[in-house]
């Protein structure tokens, strides 16, 4: 399965940056989407997308702002970021964040329309949160704790990996367990 597998991420700092040094580290292809001009942190697996396909993930920033509860400032950056996580979460079959899911059932930050765009496609997602430090699973309705015998496994052959720029350790920790369960 691993020569098959591939990483979708940003290759942002942070949780993207701890994916991609997994998947390195049992040889699986990456591939980070970004735009022009976009400073990431992995080297490996760029894919800078053009003017076009950044508008093929466009989304409305109000419809984005209402879903997450939230308001998203209108400029060109945040405009790319968020259609560069459109791409990562419709080329993975499963979703995987790190980050801080909220009182409102969001996960904080961009990575947070991620995590939205996942439910909205009905794929299987999967959010570690740091200050909780353990495992959550959407279960179509809510967010349910995950068993440490149920903790997830990289099961698709295509899958996203995103999450916060402020990782912590026990967030490189749960990234680097989550390959190893899954490709050891």
């Amino acid at each position: 399965m691993r020569e098959e597998t591939v990483l979708y991420s940003g290759g942002a700092n942070g949780a993207e940056y701890e994916f991609g040094v997994q998947a390195e580290r049992f040889g699986i292809e990456e591939i980070h989407f970004t735009f022009e001009g976009n400073d990431i942190a992995r080297a490996r697996g760029v894919r800078i997308l053009s003017r076009e396909e950044l508008r093929n993930g466009d989304v409305s920033l109000s419809y984005v702002s209402r879903l997450m509860n939230r308001t998203y400032s209108d400029t060109p950056r945040i405009r790319k970021v968020l259609q560069t996580i459109w791409y990562q979460v419709n080329a993975g079959q499963e979703i995987f964040v790190i980050g801080k899911i909220l009182g409102d059932g969001t996960v904080r930050g961009g990575t947070g329309w991620g995590a939205e765009f996942a439910k909205l496609c009905n794929k299987p997602i999967f959010v570690f949160d740091q200050d909780a430090d353990r495992w959550f699973r959407w279960a179509g309705d809510k967010w349910s704790e995950v068993t440490e015998a149920g903790e997830p496994r990289i099961r698709s052959p295509r899958f996203t990996g995103t999450g916060t720029r402020f990782l912590e350790e026990n967030g490189r920790r749960a990234i680097r367990d989550l390959f190893d369960r899954s490709f050891a």
